[in-house]
């Protein structure tokens, strides 16, 4: 990757770094042969897999399970032109396991939004990417 003032690669660690800091994220996966982007609030487990809790019934659940997916966090300020954006991609897969879900039950990986039938899905992070914008750096 170009490296200049304005941009900087990001090392896997700087990245978890910051991803854990991120309330939303977007998944990324193919719905109908075609890329397919859904906005989710996550967590990032001890191990850096990336959590998500959705419904047991939904169409994500159903695409995801055991497939090779992207997850995205980023922030940016405008009025700075500053921020970062990180990549996770790794297989995800729904967690079966009861006493993992209730693991992570209890150290509070869960949806925003009210569900009944809910189920967490993990994201392996398998690649780790990231870059940093500061254009304020190239106008000094």
């Amino acid at each position: 990757m170009f490296q200049n003032d304005v941009f900087r690669a990001l090392g896997r660690q700087e990245c978890l770094r910051l991803l854990a800091t991120a309330p939303v994220g977007r998944v990324v996966y193919t719905r109908q042969a075609l890329p397919a982007v859904l906005p989710v609030n996550f967590s990032l487990d001890a191990d850096s897999s990336v959590i998500l809790c959705t419904s047991a019934s939904s169409d994500l659940v159903r695409a995801v399970d055991g497939v090779v997916v992207a997850f995205e966090a980023d922030e940016f300020h405008a009025e700075t032109r500053s921020g970062w954006s990180v990549v996770v991609t790794g297989q995800a897969a729904v967690v079966t396991d009861p006493a993992e879900r209730d693991r992570l039950a209890r150290l509070g990986h869960t949806s925003w939004m009210p569900m009944l039938d809910g189920v967490y899905v993990r994201i392996e992070p398998e690649m780790v990417t990231g870059r940093e914008l500061n254009a304020s750096a190239a106008a000094r």
